[in-house]
């Protein structure tokens, strides 16, 4: 039976990578997607399950968690959705903190929650021995650089990036043995196609390694993380050294 991993938000850029990347592995892979883009049917036909899921809405997590419950393993959850949404956007202060903590905080927790016992008895049914069982299932959360450093211009986003990983703590602790769980912390990991040369040229500028890092930096990461049977409740920032600058 190919081993089982859920993602958020696989509709574009690391998440869509990631998805891509498990696929080409032999992964069964699940995948959520809020807004539909031409990615996902390319997914679909590499055979992902696909489902749509607002992560702002507790109604569509619950369908998402009960679908999940029907699968007959699950080795590994990237909590890879996100929604950078700034101070000053015209949505309320309200509403704005309201909405960042529902999909970088609220959606992961009630997910690892409902399914952490799954991902215990894979980790037990699949394993060849009881060491292997150790660390055999993972949870990691794509947290951000600005967890730790704040942001002036989207101070929400910033703390429900910082209460991501919080969740990390207590779930590592919970979770324990079979199931390890960590946390990826980018910078600028892809730019985007309307960014201009001045814009791309002043964030190359904020890292001692000034280059775009691309998927393949996270992707590696993830690999690590899911081989390794001795790592959890740590953070690990892909940013370039921008704490150096």
């Amino acid at each position: 039976m190919n081993k089982t991993v859920l993602i958020t938000g696989v509709g574009k850029r690391i998440g869509y990578g990631l998805a891509k990347h498990f696929l080409a592995q032999g992964y069964q892979v699940i995948g959520t997607y809020r807004s539909h883009y031409d990615s996902i049917e390319q997914l679909r036909k590499l055979d992902a399950t696909l489902i749509q899921s607002d992560l702002t809405d507790s109604d569509s997590i619950q369908r998402l968690i009960s679908q999940v419950q029907q699968c007959p393993r699950l080795d590994c959850i990237i909590h890879n959705a996100s929604d950078w949404l700034p101070d000053n956007s015209g949505i309320s202060p309200s509403d704005t903190i309201t909405r960042m903590m529902q999909v970088h905080v609220n959606a992961p927790y009630e997910i690892n929650l409902a399914l952490g016992d799954l991902l215990s008895r894979s980790a037990i049914e699949n394993a060849p021995n009881t060491d292997s069982a150790i660390g055999g299932s993972n949870i990691i959360h794509i947290t951000d650089y600005v967890a730790e450093k704040g942001s002036k211009k989207h101070i929400a986003y910033a703390a429900s990036k910082a209460a991501l990983h919080n969740l990390t703590l207590s779930f590592a602790a919970k979770l324990a043995p079979h199931v390890k769980v960590n946390s990826i912390a980018p910078a600028m990991i892809l730019f985007n196609e309307h960014d201009d040369d001045a814009y791309k040229v002043k964030a190359l500028a904020k890292a001692i390694l000034p280059k775009e890092a691309g998927n393949a930096e996270i992707i590696s990461l993830v690999e690590y993380l899911i081989k390794s049977h001795y790592v959890t409740g740590r953070s690990y920032p892909v940013d370039g050294g921008r704490h150096l600058v």
